[in-house]
């Protein structure tokens, strides 16, 4: 998905209904391959790039609960990221960019650029 930019610092990049809950899907944000997962808990998004293979999957990962911690599965080694802060459970010195999201009038827009970490 492609976003459209929008005048207060958030990206257009779908409507609610676009992304089936317990799925994710691949958004490019300002050139940054983002991936955006539709959870109980709401919108997360996430660097879409998987630090341990090396490839842009982590949308195409399942989602889970590890200990209480809303995680993506990455789909190549099965490394865990916490969709809250983006760190990877079983290696906590690696971790993957976070976006703020929010949804409005039915649309999921995403933070041009990614939280501070």
């Amino acid at each position: 998905m492609n976003s459209k930019a929008n005048v207060t610092g958030w990206a257009d990049v779908c409507a609610v209904s676009d992304v089936i809950r317990g799925t994710g899907v691949a958004a490019r944000i300002n050139g940054a391959q983002v991936a955006l997962f539709n959870t109980e808990d709401g919108f997360f998004a996430l660097g879409n790039h998987d630090p341990f293979s090396d490839a842009n999957v982590l949308a195409r990962g399942i989602l889970g609960d590890i200990g209480g911690k809303l995680v993506v599965a990455s789909p190549v080694y099965k490394q865990h990221f916490c969709l809250h802060t983006g760190i990877c459970l079983e290696d906590m010195a690696v971790h993957v960019p976070t976006w703020p999201v929010t949804v409005r009038d039915g649309r999921v827009l995403v933070a041009q650029q990614p939280s501070a970490q």
